[in-house]
């Protein structure tokens, strides 16, 4: 599984305790205590999105993806920042950041779309619950201007932005959007997107460096095959992992896949060479989600059974004896009688 600085994570647990929250509790759930690793230390990328998610329910704030992603700092990325900041235009920045997308904190697909006028760079956001995900969209919408705007001041050449676009129904707070990026935006897109002017992408910037922007490339290219190194763990365990992370509306295999940066064909081969099917880690899920829904609440069979994503009960029940040889009420009623 690939992996991500530790950075990132940092820049949103500080974030969080300046916005009043307490992560550690959270952390600590997950093995986690940050002052104990080293600042050049990298997060499996499963776990960091997993913690992401637990940490998304600190905050009801429905702008808080937008604070977050401003902390992420032009100089937090290291080599990769030099790299940019030393090619001898803005576009070619851009492009170089496809190659080297695994060295950003993006969980989005990134693609650099070019217009006759202006350039786009958009977002294609993964599969997570909603709330989680728009936090995520925002986040690194808001951690991509930043990142914008520093190259341009760094090249001496402030970049002209023209327009944003976001892939949810348009918010009531939609005016702090608009504050935020200081030009318009827009709601209800496929995708997340900038657009930027072609004319101030082609200027030659200040800090333009042909031989240092070699010699970076080559740190950034020693990172990129350690951020894309297989980090050995159980797929298998960290898809299930994935899954945990949702509680009604699961993501299908092309879209974990996605998460895990691999195709849907080599993910259902390494899960075959395990002796396991997406279907079954799905139904496993599922399993755990259903016993607990059933040990911990007095909700009623049909109502677990649509908390479960299940259109008809009966389908539900036949899942449930399927996995357990016994129905949800009957594993209820075991409950309680050795309860």
């Amino acid at each position: 599984m690939p992996s991500h600085s530790i950075l990132s994570l940092r820049y949103i647990v500080n974030r969080l305790r300046e916005l009043g929250s307490d992560p550690d509790p959270i952390l600590a759930r997950h093995g986690l205590d940050l002052d104990r690793i080293a600042p050049d230390g990298r997060i499996d990328c499963a776990l960091e999105l997993r913690l992401f998610c637990s940490l998304s329910e600190l905050t009801s704030d429905p702008t808080a993806g937008l604070k977050l992603g401003s902390r992420l700092g032009f100089t937090g990325y290291g080599p990769f920042s030099l790299m940019l900041m030393t090619c001898s235009t803005a576009w070619e920045a851009m492009q170089a950041s496809m190659r080297y997308q695994p060295l950003t904190y993006l969980f989005s697909k990134l693609e650099l779309v070019p217009g006759q006028h202006s350039s786009e760079l958009t977002y294609k956001p993964i599969d997570l619950p909603a709330w989680p995900q728009r936090l995520r969209i925002d986040l690194e919408l808001a951690g991509s201007f930043k990142l914008v705007q520093d190259l341009g001041l760094a090249g001496g050449n402030a970049l002209h932005l023209e327009h944003v676009s976001l892939p949810y129904p348009q918010p009531p707070e939609f005016k702090v959007y608009q504050d935020f990026f200081k030009f318009p935006v827009s709601f209800g897109d496929t995708h997340a997107r900038i657009r930027i002017g072609n004319a101030t992408l082609q200027k030659t910037m200040d800090s333009a460096d042909s031989m240092a922007n070699t010699l970076y490339r080559q740190e950034c290219d020693k990172l990129l095959e350690i951020a894309l190194r297989d980090s050995g763990s159980d797929l298998a365990e960290q898809v299930r992992q994935h899954l945990m992370l949702f509680q009604q509306s699961y993501p299908d295999a092309p879209s974990v896949a996605a998460v895990f940066g691999m195709s849907e064909r080599s993910l259902r081969n390494h899960l075959s060479a395990q002796e396991l099917s997406f279907r079954q880690l799905l139904d496993q899920v599922r399993f755990a989600r259903a016993c607990e829904r059933l040990r911990q609440s007095s909700d009623s069979i049909e109502s677990i059974a649509l908390q479960l994503g299940y259109a008809e009960t009966a389908s539900f029940i036949h899942a449930f004896q399927r996995w357990s040889s016994i129905s949800p009420a009957r594993y209820r009623k075991q409950l309680r009688a050795s309860g």
